[in-house]
Parts: C-alpha cells; sequence; structure tokens
C-alpha cells in the first residue's frame, strides 16, 4: 500500500508497537548514522524507552499507520533535552520514517501532530539533532519552522568514521 498524506492516521503509540517500533529503529542502527546507537534492541530493551512516553504529558510518542492499518510507517517522539531542572521546558525531538514511505510526507505528518499534541504543555524550545549528512531531514526540519543553531563537528563515531551532528530549534 502506498501511503499517501490521505491515507495516513497518527495516533499516541502503545505498548503493542513496540515489536513494530522496534524493527524500524532497528533499521536505522544497523545501515545508517541517523542514529548513533550501534547495537540493536531487542523490543524488552526499548520497553522502558516506550513507557517513558505516555499518551499525556511533555514526552510523547506519535505513530503513522495506513488507515485501517497497524503497520507503523514512523513515528515521532519528544523526550527531555537534558536532565537538568532548568531544562524542563525544551525537548528533543526526533522522528524516524519506515524506508518505503520516506518522502511521502510521513514525516511533516508525524511532527505536524507531536506538536499539536505537546500545544497546552508547559514547553518553549525543541531541539532535533540531525547526523550529516542528511538534506532530507534539513528539509523536513525547516518546513516545521525550525532553524539550524549550531553544528557539532565529529562528535559521534559509527561504521569506523567521525560524524557531525547539526542542531535545529523550534519554539512551542
Amino acid at each position: 500500500m502506498s501511503p499517501e498524506r490521505t491515507e495516513v492516521q497518527v495516533r499516541p503509540g502503545v505498548e503493542a508497537d513496540l515489536d513494530a517500533l522496534t524493527n524500524l529503529y532497528n533499521h536505522y542502527v544497523r545501515e545508517t548514522s541517523i542514529t548513533f546507537d550501534t547495537v540493536v534492541f531487542t523490543p524488552e530493551e526499548r520497553r522502558a524507552w516506550l513507557l517513558s512516553h505516555p499518551e499525556d504529558g511533555p514526552y510523547r510518542l506519535m505513530v503513522a499507520t495506513p488507515a485501517g492499518s497497524q503497520r507503523i510507517l514512523g513515528y515521532a517522539t519528544s523526550s527531555p533535552y537534558r536532565a537538568k531542572p532548568a531544562y524542563r521546558t525544551s525537548v528533543e525531538t526526533t522522528v524516524y520514517v519506515a524506508p518505503d514511505a520516506v518522502g511521502r510526507g510521513v514525516g511533516t505528518l508525524l511532527y505536524e501532530a507531536l506538536f499539536a499534541a505537546l500545544a497546552g504543555e508547559d514547553l518553549h524550545r525543541a531541539y532535533a539533532g540531525v547526523a550529516q549528512p542528511n538534506e532530507a531531514s534539513a528539509r523536513l526540519h525547516a518546513r516545521l519552522g525550525f532553524r539550524h543553531v549550531g553544528t557539532h563537528r565529529e562528535v559521534g563515531r559509527k561504521f569506523g568514521r567521525y560524524w557531525d551532528v547539526a542542531w535545529y530549534e523550534r519554539p512551542l
């Protein structure tokens, strides 16, 4: 099924999504520099991550599925930016889209739903780190109101090389 924009539903993630979310994330662990995790996870290892994103509050998990299906096309999260108390009004956001759904508006839908869900929360800024190069992610973040605020040079090592991470911020 081709996940056209009008055929995609976005909803909060639930525990029943754990296997599919883990499989999607593991693709990016194994195949890309998009995440700096280097070892794949079991669903049980990812359970605490999923449970740290309830259906309300500042730390959310939104999933995209084709209408009438439970297949996960992608997900977006908001998570704590840093652990210290003064950072509580900031979140770090991420979005992961299934390889066969990339470029079809799923990431945009996920981020729009995430920011709509966060609108009533006591939040001030969203931050996103994007491993470089990643033009598609840079365009997505710009389209959704993020602006580039700096780049950490060679901050992560994966696949035998160092990677830069560009940082973006967006008011909430």
